[in-house]
């Protein structure tokens, strides 16, 4: 039986929903991005220590990857629920996973302590932690787009989605500082841990903030009306083959961008270019501040000019900030290398900012948490989840020197997701019955 509060109490404001979104997915991505840097960093010798350098990255950078694996299914299991009984407890439930993992993390021996067991209870703890974000992004947009006001939807959508700079500025900044105060010899021993045992806090503060969020009037609508599906997962896949495999191309660009950006760079850029680990942090963390900074402002173009458009746009200009990105890199000139840094910062919010609406839009309230959580995932699994893995592969059988395979790699990746959108959009025929939510406040559409 779904229980939803009385209708005085069941609408939240809409920028008190928007912060607690953002407050969630920052913690949520400061625990996933934390375990991304520790993964080019630290985890190849402490728990890959009998591999080669070269082995031990790609085997660290590898568990990175597991926890992609591990996102669909939490993604469709928050989502089922999410669908089924409401939006809140689910993302509660989401946050919960991803700071217990953490914090577990933190505490696990290494290999010199437990040998082999100590590689496969990481691998255990990066499921756990994909299964709880697999929850987070989608469930957080689908809240905050049904809280928005009329003619704001990409601005209040964009919030949650401010929480993957967020939470990388937060890891890379708790990274550089223990690393800064600490001799290198011990950071790399315990002081790496530090971060991960933060997660307690952090999480804390997460859940005092969310669960003071209320269900949307648009779901309790739904609850009133004995419209909530029974297999909302199922009910979900109709929208049809062909506009599932287009939103999935499209949204996969940002996320391979994303984790090359924030994972491979910090390996390739210490190891093929001698830039110091500090130095690169340094870097990721100013540019995730632009990145951070301009979402809103994109958002509300999107909501002026339109989502499509505004999603086009970056696509291609990932495409074009890609092709120069490693070229930049390899001059290895620091003043250089920090523009291409910052670049990132400034191509990457525009179509991050509005990724999130462009699929939940896709599908009726009754069954959006799993239609979006859907392509979320399986996007993320194709484009982040592979990303560092391909690029370290493509790296090293090159024998680590060039970069021009990862380049062309990430360009064609890119070139995928633009041209998927554009048929989306402006070939595709629009679905029948779509409302614009963007201007008006329809009645949910219900399952056919």
């Amino acid at each position: 039986m779904n229980s939803v509060p009385p209708r005085s109490t069941a609408v939240s404001a809409p920028r008190r929903v928007a912060a607690a979104t953002l407050i969630g997915t920052t913690l949520e991505w400061y625990d996933f991005m934390l375990y991304g840097t520790a993964s080019a960093l630290i985890f190849g010798k402490q728990f890959f220590p009998s591999l080669s350098p070269a082995a031990g990255t790609l085997a660290a950078v590898s568990t990175f990857a597991v926890g992609f694996g591990a996102r669909p299914i939490g993604g469709l299991l928050f989502g089922h629920f999410g669908d089924r009984f409401g939006r809140r407890t689910t993302l509660v439930v989401s946050l919960i996973l991803m700071g217990v993992s953490s914090t577990l993390i933190g505490l696990l021996p290494t290999y010199a302590s437990i040998g082999f067991w100590a590689p496969v209870l990481l691998v255990v703890l990066r499921l756990v932690q994909g299964v709880g974000l697999g929850g987070e992004g989608a469930g957080a947009t689908v809240l905050s787009i049904e809280h928005a006001p009329p003619g704001r939807l990409n601005r209040y959508a964009s919030f949650p989605q401010m929480g993957t700079p967020a939470g990388l500025i937060l890891a890379n900044a708790m990274f550089l500082g223990v690393s800064a105060l600490l001799p290198d010899a011990a950071f790399q021993s315990w002081g790496w841990r530090i971060p991960f045992l933060f997660s307690v806090i952090l999480v804390a503060v997460g859940l005092v903030v969310r669960l003071r969020v209320t269900e949307s009037e648009e779901y309790a609508g739904l609850v009133r009306r004995g419209e909530i599906s029974a297999f909302p997962l199922r009910d979900a896949l109709r929208v049809g083959v062909t506009r599932l495999t287009l939103i999935l191309c499209a949204a996969v660009a940002t996320s391979a961008v994303v984790y090359i950006f924030v994972v491979f760079t910090l390996t390739y850029g210490a190891k093929a270019l001698g830039f110091s680990r500090d130095f690169l942090l340094a870097g990721v963390i100013v540019a995730a501040v632009v990145w951070c900074a301009t979402m809103p402002l994109w958002g509300a173009l999107g909501d002026r000019i339109g989502t499509e458009r505004v999603f086009l746009a970056g696509t291609a200009a990932l495409l074009v900030w890609c092709a120069v990105y490693f070229p930049l890199l390899n001059t290895g000139n620091r003043v250089v290398a920090f523009v291409a840094l910052l670049g990132m910062g400034v191509v990457l919010p525009i179509s991050h900012s509005v990724g999130g609406i462009i699929i939940a839009e896709l599908f009726p309230a009754a069954v959006r948490y799993s239609g979006t959580s859907l392509v979320v995932q399986i996007s993320v699994i194709l484009g982040g989840g592979l990303a560092p893995l391909v690029a370290t592969a493509l790296w090293s059988m090159g024998s680590g020197s060039g970069s021009a395979p990862v380049a062309w790699y990430i360009v064609a990746v890119c070139a995928i997701s633009s041209i998927s959108t554009y048929a989306l959009f402006w070939v595709l025929p629009r679905p029948a019955g779509n409302s614009d939510r963007r201007t008006t406040t329809p009645e949910p559409a219900p399952v056919r």
